[in-house]
């Protein structure tokens, strides 16, 4: 998605220790256990493994200075999620769900998961990812085939901020596809949406931020 499917990352000496140094892509730097793979193989790993690879990610890896460190999670409540919350020193949690009800028990479960007393992550937000389709045809036309607002719904109901929607539009696909993120896509309400959706993001961490310095 990132148009970086042959780049590998580098090695840097970092004070005399070699150290990961990530690929980096429109301006964002990124390390995947995908680089360290053959590309269509599976990476067949149990908990302990894949959390000693995560864990070497941010250990042996030069970041340097960051504005945001993402960390995109498989979905569900299993062990790497464990595994990072007892690791790193997490800002919060983004949970990514689609409208229907089906995927909404698994955002649910997930939020529930961050506020339990023994992870205690705070959730940033909540996004609703293909809510609603709109032709390329008839741009004006929204279509909620996987039902409306129902992340929008949870947020409020379960009082977790919400983020923003994400439409299902073909022009998402084709970015991913090209490796050109659908943000360049200029005056789409598709690259519209992806702004927005950073400009909450960034203002609840700040609240968040705010309100642990009040709190210490």
């Amino acid at each position: 998605m990132f148009d970086v499917v042959d780049q590998r990352p580098t090695m840097i000496d970092v004070d005399g220790q070699p150290m990961m140094n990530p690929v980096v892509s429109y301006g964002i730097k990124i390390l995947s256990i995908g680089f360290f793979t053959e590309q269509d193989n599976a990476v067949v790993w149990r908990g302990p493994m894949a959390a000693k690879a995560m864990t070497q990610l941010f250990t042996d890896a030069y970041w340097g200075k960051l504005d945001y460190l993402l960390i995109d999670l498989p979905p569900g409540t299993g062990d790497i999620h464990l595994s990072l919350v007892q690791t790193v020193p997490l800002d919060g949690a983004v949970i990514v769900s689609t409208p229907q009800e089906v995927a909404l028990a698994d955002a649910r479960k997930g939020i529930n998961m961050f506020k339990m007393d023994t992870i205690n992550v705070p959730v940033i937000g909540l996004i609703e990812n293909m809510a609603w389709f709109t032709p390329e045809e008839l741009p004006d036309n929204k279509y909620y085939i996987f039902g409306r607002d129902g992340a929008l719904n949870l947020a409020h109901g379960m009082g977790v901020p919400f983020l923003g929607h994400i439409p299902l539009v073909q022009g998402v696909r084709e970015a991913g596809d090209a490796g050109r993120p659908a943000v360049f896509q200029e005056n789409t309400p598709t690259a519209k949406a992806f702004e927005e959706i950073v400009a909450t993001f960034v203002e609840q961490v700040e609240l968040l931020k705010a309100k642990t310095q009040h709190v210490h």
